[in-house]
């Protein structure tokens, strides 16, 4: 399983971003997708998956962030519009439910640092 995130970068208050993923290693169409952030001394949190019927959203970018997918690429996208501070973080994409190395361990990829300047 392999997951790369990518698009991050700084911007300004109000401004956007579009985060890319490109995945392998598994049935991509097969499996629900989500974009997770982790900021500094949080804990990583679902902000948006997406199924083949739909997304959802966490209430904090619910309006302003859109995940999308493109099953014959094997990739998700994240379009982030007007972005605040708060949105600092390291995005990363997973599957919904991630899967697990032979140790037991959440399999997850690099990240991509969002910095919301104010």
């Amino acid at each position: 399983v392999q997951l790369q995130a990518s698009g991050g970068g700084l911007v300004q208050a109000g401004g956007s971003l579009r985060l890319s993923c490109a995945v392998s290693g598994f049935q991509f169409s097969d499996n629900a997708m989500g974009w997770y952030r982790q900021a500094p001394g949080k804990e990583r949190e679902l902000v948006a998956h997406i199924t083949n019927i739909g997304t959802k959203y966490a209430d904090s970018v619910k309006g302003r962030f859109t995940i999308s997918r493109d099953n014959a690429k094997n990739a998700v996208y994240l379009q982030m519009n007007t972005l605040k501070p708060e949105d600092t973080a390291v995005y990363y994409c997973n599957v919904l439910f991630p899967y697990r190395d032979d140790d037991g361990m959440e399999i997850w990829g690099k990240g991509t640092q969002v910095t919301v300047s104010s």
